[in-house]
């Protein structure tokens, strides 16, 4: 037997959510968690939202004139921008996925800079969009 003291083990105790909120997270973890909300955003919404749209816009060219007077309302295009960041935010994380299968960028700094890398992507790509969409040009 040896004379050192045995370590202190870890106590893992219940965490709150406030807990759970305070904690600082890195980049790449935040992306990974809004991958999954953007991933069943997606998936919710598919059956309630985005398939009776497209519906509603290929059916007839009276019921895409419906679609685009429901489109008007600024409630409607913030919906659409949602669902619009929630596509291309999962697209882009996705392709970052893809390239951490491949082993590419595994390491802590890049995994860093990637994750940046999606949100700023993401992000700017959803601005252009929401111009668009909200008539800018």
């Amino acid at each position: 037997m040896s004379d050192t003291a045995p370590k202190q083990r870890p106590q893992y105790r219940n965490v709150s959510l406030p807990q759970i909120l305070s904690y600082r997270m890195p980049l790449a973890a935040k992306s990974s968690i809004l991958h999954r909300v953007s991933g069943a955003l997606l998936f919710l919404c598919l059956p309630l939202v985005l398939l009776p749209l497209f519906s509603l816009s290929v059916s007839s060219p009276e019921s895409f004139e419906t679609l685009r007077s429901y489109v008007d309302n600024p409630v409607c295009k913030l919906i659409l921008l949602v669902l619009i960041w929630g596509y291309l935010h999962h697209f882009c994380a996705g392709i970052r996925y893809l390239t951490l299968d491949l082993h590419l960028g595994n390491d802590k700094e890049s995994a860093k800079k990637s994750a940046g890398l999606v949100f700023g992507v993401s992000l700017a790509l959803t601005v252009v969009f929401g111009l668009k969409l909200f008539g800018v040009w």
